[in-house]
């Protein structure tokens, strides 16, 4: 088996943690940033020469480049970086606040496109690599009171999906991974919320309720299970540009893109009516 080194962000919790400790498990070097040190005290104690914690605020692009070098310069190359931190946000489009809007885009969508950014020239001159965007079927399926949330993964699938083939020709591979619920702390103690207005007491921007409420039962997804794949991942090749990780988040994904190429489809006549005639 190859040893690999990783940059991960936000390994504190969530599937930043299950990978950081699996990868450690199995020998290879990881690099994570956090932004409370003592979160990830013990992984330092007991991985002393295979695990560095760098203390990060991913919003700050001068220092998020900085940590991206200094890795480089201490281990030489970055095999795999994984854009990971971020976290959600719940509540009708008109309950966010303004700052809760300007924070979650520059965590979940401006730092993952910086950290992208700032790999890229290392991976290209060492001849390859690979980056990994967590996602979230949520990229793909939008469900009321998640706008801001699915904005910011419908933004980030759209600009991996790109990136992917401008750094293909260098060896890059570019993957999104798209994992439905699961029993991590982003579900259950991460997420915020926005200060509720009244006028959707029963309006369906409020059903996140339920879903956040472990009593109405837990999420199927096992944190672990889906680590190890998004690990496998990496041998893979070429590298898979979606890898959708949950029996729910598939299903779900699927009826959303049958049902929107049937609406496409459906335009098929007015499409074309809007073109010039042939021959003009």
């Amino acid at each position: 088996m190859t040893e690999r080194t990783w940059l991960i962000t936000g390994v504190s919790s969530g599937f930043g943690r299950r990978l950081t400790e699996q990868l450690l498990d199995r020998g290879d070097r990881v690099v994570g940033t956090v932004r409370k040190p003592d979160a990830v005290a013990d992984l330092r104690t007991a991985h002393p020469h295979r695990f560095h914690a760098e203390l990060l605020d991913v919003r700050d692009t001068t220092a998020l480049r900085a940590a991206v070098d200094r890795t480089v310069e201490d281990f030489g190359r970055i095999d795999v970086a994984v854009s990971n931190a971020g976290y959600g946000l719940f509540g009708a489009a008109e309950e966010l606040a303004d700052q809760q809007i300007d924070d979650m885009i520059a965590t979940n969508l401006t730092a993952s496109i910086q950290l992208i950014r700032a790999v890229i020239p290392h991976m290209r001159t060492a001849g390859g690599g690979r980056i990994i965007q967590l996602s979230s079927y949520g990229g793909q399926v939008a469900f009321p009171g998640n706008s801001l949330y699915h904005a910011t993964k419908w933004g980030i699938e759209g600009f991996a999906e790109a990136v992917a083939q401008e750094v293909a020709p260098f060896g890059i591979g570019v993957t999104i991974v798209e994992p439905g619920g699961a029993r991590t702390e982003f579900r259950y103690k991460g997420a915020q919320i926005a200060d509720p207005l009244p006028a959707y007491d029963d309006n369906p921007a409020h059903a996140f309720h339920r879903m956040l409420d472990p009593a109405n039962g837990l999420a199927p997804g096992d944190p672990a299970r889906m680590a190890a794949a998004i690990i496998d991942s990496v041998d893979t090749t070429p590298a898979p540009l979606r890898l959708v990780l949950g029996s729910q988040a598939l299903t779900s994904t699927l009826e959303t893109l049958r049902h929107r190429i049937a609406g496409f489809e459906a335009q098929t006549d007015l499409a074309a009516a809007t073109d010039y005639p042939a021959g003009q």
